[in-house]
């Protein structure tokens, strides 16, 4: 089945604000529990993804990625990203170790996503070929990859990265001290990596094995 341009936004729009947004919520949600009371005060702990959309990396950046996409052929890595949610880790109860869990939610998050999609895609295959069933699949396949993507992205071990600060709560305190003093380079070097495309050749491999336990799991 062949979509335009303006059907291919329509079938990936729900899975990128939900994924993107949902992602911020998650870290919210999981500070809260831990102690912060940051993000709750700001009304940012909300599944309405209104609260969490920011319109350049929520909308934009995706947009022009796929409109890239279906001009020009190729498959650019579609990610994108939400208002950071506010985390104030001093007020964590346990902040180094707690900051683990709350850097984790994230990326888990997009896991949850990734299933519940994916279980979305099981359905449509099950159900008899119609009008509804192809374009179901196909949001779901879209739901599938964008969280997947998410998911590898953010566990990539850069500061301000969800993997930065994982890998930051698992270091002894020196080095997790020194470590978190090279955050401002982070984005620069993340950059440096897509511009190279050598962000695609670390995430491709990791993509493609995330792809794999999906099919595994849900045996497509």
């Amino acid at each position: 089945m062949e979509f335009n341009l303006v059907q291919t936004i329509a079938i990936y729009a729900l899975p990128v604000i939900f994924a993107i947004t949902l992602h911020e919520a998650a870290h919210g949600y999981v500070a809260r529990h831990f102690g912060d009371m940051t993000a709750y005060r700001l009304g940012r702990i909300s599944l309405n993804p209104l609260r969490h959309i920011d319109l350049v990396g929520t909308i934009v950046v995706p947009l022009v990625i796929l409109v890239m996409s279906k001009l020009f052929g190729g498959g650019g890595i579609l990610f994108g990203w939400a208002k950071p949610v506010p985390v104030n880790y001093h007020a964590l109860r346990h902040p180094k170790r707690d900051m683990l869990w709350v850097a984790a939610a994230g990326p888990g998050a997009n896991f949850l996503m990734t299933c519940i999609w994916a279980a979305v895609l099981k359905g449509a295959i099950l159900l008899p070929p119609h009008y509804f069933s192809q374009p179901l699949a196909f949001m779901a396949q879209a739901g599938i990859m964008i969280n997947i993507v998410l998911m590898v992205l953010n566990l990539l071990p850069i500061l301000p990265l969800d993997g930065g600060r994982i890998l930051a709560s698992l270091l002894p305190e020196p080095a997790a001290i020194s470590y978190m003093r090279l955050e401002p380079l982070g984005f620069p070097i993340l950059l440096v990596l897509l511009f190279t495309n050598v962000l695609g050749l670390i995430l491709n491999p990791l993509i493609g094995a995330s792809l794999m336990i999906i099919d595994s799991i849900f045996s497509f």
